[in-house]
């Protein structure tokens, strides 16, 4: 079979080689006690968008470092008891897209949330104020100002936020929270997992942001991962800080993260994927220590795996 990465046997036994800071637990232990400390103020508006079997909200709440997030919210009508919900993340650069998509959810009687990640192609807001460049991509946004200001760890808080707001509403089972999403959507429903364990079950697929030395090793910096490459170049040409660049990348990795998860996962990737090559998923899915699945898809990339979507909806609805 073709290959663009390691042979599966290695892959399953790969544990990563971007570096995992010593305080990693602590810094993300004091980034949920910044998250918890905030008053939300959530705000449900009705959305123009309606349909006869579920109501459609524009949700607001406030998420750290005062930004305003924005999240759909469908929960279907005339369900009496709790029911269970899903959060939903999508792909970089993204946003959480139409309403008419995310139908399905609520006729099965759960709630849906979808996240727009900051200061990309939704609504919430992204407040700034970091040092250092702004341009070409969100991971290395804040790179240059210190971990605390990195801005995938505002929008990982983002996620995890998000799945409390919705434990929280009356009409959900807080029980039977999950979460979903592909590519860089599927990095936050693992992060979402980790930062926020009660979430029960988890379906990513090929996740983004895992593993960025080997993503450069393999020389890979580009698509996706283009903004590792353009940092390199523009701000350390001879790699004079190369190691410290990666660790403090190492705060933003989902396979560090992995460990944290208490949900079962299944896990959807694609051999040949060359966005996010499949070493640096297997990374991320062999530190997962809760029970698990992986669906392979051999011959396919960074592109629809058939079948996946409706594994993953059976998987949501199993008790």
């Amino acid at each position: 079979m073709p290959a663009i990465d390691m042979p599966l046997e290695q892959l399953k036994d790969y544990q990563g080689i971007n570096p995992r800071p010593s305080d990693f637990d602590a810094y993300w232990d004091r980034a949920l006690e910044e998250m918890r400390a905030i008053d939300p103020q959530i705000e449900l508006v009705p959305s123009e968008f309606q349909v006869p079997f579920a109501e459609c909200f524009d949700l607001y709440f406030t998420g750290v470092r005062g930004a305003r997030i924005h999240a759909k919210y469908i929960r279907p009508k005339n369900v009496p008891d709790k029911h269970p919900a899903v959060v939903q993340f999508h792909g970089y650069t993204g946003s959480s897209g139409y309403w008419q998509d995310k139908l399905g959810y609520a006729a099965l009687g759960y709630s849906l949330f979808s996240l727009d990640c900051r200061g990309q192609g939704g609504y919430s807001e992204d407040t700034g104020g970091v040092k250092g460049t702004t341009m070409n991509g969100h991971i290395v946004r804040g790179l240059s100002d210190g971990p605390e200001q990195l801005l995938f760890r505002h929008i990982f808080l983002d996620t995890a936020q998000l799945a409390g707001i919705a434990m929280n509403m009356p009409e959900v089972d807080p029980e039977r929270v999950m979460a979903i999403g592909g590519s860089q959507g599927g990095a936050l429903a693992i992060a979402c997992a980790a930062l926020e364990p009660r979430i029960c079950k988890l379906a990513p697929v090929f996740p983004f942001l895992s593993d960025y030395k080997r993503v450069w090793q393999m020389d890979l910096a580009k698509d996706a991962y283009a903004e590792l490459r353009t940092y390199f170049r523009q701000f350390d040409p001879q790699h004079h800080r190369e190691d410290e660049l990666f660790e403090r990348l190492g705060y933003i990795d989902i396979q560090h993260l992995a460990p944290r998860i208490k949900g079962q996962v299944l896990f959807g990737i694609g051999l040949m994927d060359t966005i996010c090559p499949p070493s640096t998923q297997f990374a991320v899915y062999n530190k997962i220590t809760a029970e698990k699945r992986m669906e392979i898809y051999p011959d396919f990339g960074h592109e629809d795996l058939p079948g996946f979507n409706d594994k993953a909806m059976q998987f949501l609805l199993q008790p």
